[in-house]
């Protein structure tokens, strides 16, 4: 199986925006090439698209097709689109590393774009409870104190004052998150996501053209994904104990031939404080309930163990679906090559991506300066 990297990536700004879902595919697909100048849409044997629900919000189908036209990539061996809830844009990431890792491509680009806030955001929360079992389950509304929800909440928010691609800038203080509006208690709004437009793409290349392309390149080193159900009722007794995490972490992990503990930098699924802290459990990088301590100390921050969502998180920077897992690649991308800036990670080696599908599907991505 050939050794595949990430060698270019570009996000747009995140938030309520004016922008087209078209004029979000080109600001993205722009950013990513001019991030790696050597390559031209023509040199891409593949295009793969995430995105949830351009037909509910942007009335359009066909959406690889369409980007690719948009950015003028005509592909010979890979073009689809990725449907898969939170998790598209990982997923559209596992297909390109697939299909280059197998040898049926050499350069091909993940592209994941949402248009939220279209035709209003309140129907944005109509649209995004179709990743239930509606028939079911849409009408069911679950060890941690308020303040350790709330210290999640300040440290995605500082974190994301320092990332101009993010929706929310002004940094957040514990009485302000604390004060925040409530929205399902314990839960206040300052410890959720928003609702956010926003694309961004990588490109992945093979050993071969990585190497002839750039002298940092970016290597996946290991992936896992794993569902336990798509019901709730079909899922663990414990809501705050979620196996498929847990069984997709530990697969990348030992494909990866590393452990919890090697990892300098986690972007992980926080649509809510609480998924963060459920995520860094099942992830390894604390024991078991022990979440809440582990944030109140710092340790999910910088100089603690693993800085948690540098780039800001969803809660920070938004979450335009499709576009968030491509988003947390392309940030692994920068913090592995020195280029973060101001949310720069001290001698970042090892990077990790997660992203929920649901309570009961996840998906994991480790990536790693050295390709071994």
């Amino acid at each position: 199986m050939r050794k595949v990297a990430l060698v270019g990536a570009g996000v747009t700004k995140f938030g309520v925006r004016k922008a087209s879902y078209r004029d979000l595919i080109w600001e993205a697909g722009k950013a990513c090439f001019d991030s790696i100048p050597a390559v031209k849409p023509g040199d891409l044997d593949g295009l793969v698209v995430g995105s949830v629900m351009p037909e509910r919000t942007a009335f359009q189908s066909h959406i690889s097709s369409l980007a690719a036209e948009a950015l003028g990539i005509r592909p010979s061996t890979l073009s689809a689109r990725t449907e898969h809830m939170c998790a598209s844009g990982t997923v559209g990431i596992r297909y390109a590393y697939a299909f280059i890792a197998a040898g049926l491509a050499d350069l091909v680009m993940v592209l994941g774009v949402e248009k939220l806030n279209q035709p209003t955001g309140d129907e944005a929360i109509l649209n995004m409870g179709t990743g239930v079992d509606r028939e079911w389950e849409a009408a069911f509304g679950l060890t941690t104190t308020e303040e350790q929800l709330a210290l999640v909440g300040v440290k995605n928010h500082t974190h994301a004052s320092r990332n101009p691609h993010a929706h929310f800038n002004k940094g957040a203080t514990l009485d302000q998150v604390l004060c925040s509006r409530m929205i399902s208690t314990p839960l206040r709004l300052f410890m959720c996501s928003p609702i956010t437009d926003g694309a961004a793409a990588v490109v992945l290349a093979s050993e071969e053209r990585a190497r002839a392309l750039t002298d940092k390149p970016v290597w996946i080193r290991g992936t896992g994904q794993a569902l336990d159900g798509f019901q709730l009722t079909s899922l663990h007794e414990d809501y705050a104990h979620w196996p498929a995490l847990e069984r997709a972490g530990a697969s990348a992990y030992r494909m990866a031939g590393i452990g919890p503990g090697d990892v300098d930098l986690a972007e992980v699924h926080d649509c809510f404080a609480i998924a963060e802290m459920i995520a860094c459990e099942e992830l390894g990088f604390c024991k078991k309930g022990e979440a809440g301590p582990f944030v109140a100390a710092g340790r999910s921050d910088y100089g603690g163990d693993v800085v948690v969502n540098p780039r800001g998180g969803l809660i920070g920077c938004g979450h335009p679906l499709g576009a968030t897992g491509v988003a947390q690649a392309a940030e692994v991308f920068a913090q592995l090559r020195g280029e973060a800036g101001a949310r720069q990670v001290a001698d970042a080696a090892i990077g990790l991506t997660h992203n929920n599908s649901g309570m009961g599907e996840h998906v994991v991505m480790l990536y790693g300066k050295d390709p071994a």
